[in-house]
């Protein structure tokens, strides 16, 4: 059974109470919910993560690719600022698919920038909850190839 990680950056604890104009009334955990159940679905096993500290993510990043197959991460704010967290996915070299609820290009010119897109396998914004299931589809892809 291979393994996936997903992993929620900051703030992403707040679904459903933030910003629903822009981030739904969905909240993580029926988000979390929906992904351990399309895991099930096409037997891949997940673990999920949701920190709002970059250097734990860091770390968690660091150790992956001793077990996991690939990484969906929905990198939050840190999609803009944190080289940390772009050098620390470079350097494991498993497949990751950046996620996000919103379409970022859409948004504020500061959230149309990406550190994390040239180190990715791909990414999906704008579909909301949908989003990560996409984003594990496209993993499904990749590691089966």
């Amino acid at each position: 059974m291979k393994n996936i990680l997903v992993i929620h950056g900051p703030n992403l604890n707040l679904l459903g109470e933030r910003e629903p104009d822009i981030y739904g009334k969905v909240t993580l955990e029926t988000i979390n919910n929906n992904i351990l159940a399309w895991a099930k679905k096409h037997e891949l096993k997940v673990d999920i993560i949701q920190s709002n500290h970059e250097g734990e993510i860091v770390d968690i990043i660091g150790r992956a690719n001793s077990t996991y197959a690939a990484l969906l991460i929905n990198p939050a704010a840190y999609t803009h600022t944190s080289v940390a967290i772009r050098d620390a996915i470079s350097a494991v070299g498993i497949p990751t698919v950046e996620v996000h609820l919103s379409n970022i290009y859409a948004r504020e010119e500061f959230r149309h920038t990406s550190l994390i897109a040239p180190v990715a396998s791909g990414q999906v914004s704008g579909f909301g909850q949908h989003s990560y299931i996409l984003g594990l589809e496209a993993i499904l892809t990749i590691i089966n190839k």
